[in-house]
């Protein structure tokens, strides 16, 4: 299935990024009030890393994918479970049951579609007392690692931005009239990544790609170049799960 953002060429690099804070994950379960078989539906589910945390918890998860890689990838790891269902559709029309889930959830990919006609479908999606919610892993920025490659980049692309996915969630939320209780959860965790492995994941950046365009091979060597300079075989990065969690209004 094609989509705006085609993560064909990434699928594989993504096996590699660090999980969710488990810290924030149990914070979630808790606001939405779930259970062991709780009904979830995870869209953008990507190779699974949400989706694993969700099943390992004991819930029931419609994993839905709209790139083939990414789905193919997601399988194989979640084979083990008996209580996943992969689906290849988007997530402004993921063709699922309406008022059949407990839970929706996003994993980093709320910021890849067009979050208002998303928030419309979750909300159908939704049992009367169901809620959602959206998060994302944010690199520490002024861990001294971080920081030295963010200066590598904005070296080179003055105006650069992660866009929607380091935003405030909370007014899209709030505007669309369709959730209520808008909440916040963090939590923090520190990803030892071997270098060459982090090298390849900014290789795979999507959204450095589409900003630095002909500069992206020269600005990714930088970026290697330096790592590589640290003379570690891994290194430890320090991550912020950020999430927003809302309930179903109505």
């Amino acid at each position: 299935m094609k989509t705006e953002w085609d993560y064909s060429d990434l699928a594989d690099a993504y096996l590699d990024r660090p999980p969710y804070a488990k810290e924030a994950l149990a914070e979630l379960y808790r606001l939405a009030g779930l259970k062991p078989g709780s009904l979830v539906c995870d869209i953008g589910a990507g190779v699974g890393h949400l989706t694993i945390p969700l099943l390992e918890a004991g819930f029931k998860v419609t994993a839905v994918e709209p790139n083939d890689a990414m789905r193919a990838n997601g399988l194989k790891r979640t084979a083990q479970y008996p209580g996943v269902n992969w689906v290849e559709a988007g997530g402004e029309n993921t063709g699922q049951p309406g008022g059949y889930f407990d839970f929706v959830t996003f994993g980093s990919s709320f910021n890849v579609m067009d979050r208002a006609k998303a928030l419309a479908e979750t909300h159908r999606l939704l049992k009367r007392e169901g809620s959602f919610a959206c998060l994302w892993n944010h690199r520490d920025l002024d861990d001294p690692v971080q920081k030295h490659i963010e200066n590598l980049i904005a070296e080179a692309i003055p105006n650069y931005d992660y866009g929607v996915r380091r935003e405030d969630q909370s007014g899209v939320i709030n505007s669309s009239g369709l959730f209520q209780e808008v909440r916040t959860v963090t939590g923090r965790l520190l990803y030892m990544q071997k270098v060459e492995h982090t090298i390849a994941a900014w290789r795979s950046h999507a959204t450095l790609n589409r900003q630095a365009g002909e500069k992206f091979e020269d600005i990714v060597n930088e970026i290697s170049a330096y790592l590589k300079s640290l003379g570690r075989e891994n290194i430890d990065i320090p991550y912020t799960t950020r999430a927003w969690w809302a309930r179903k209004a109505g």
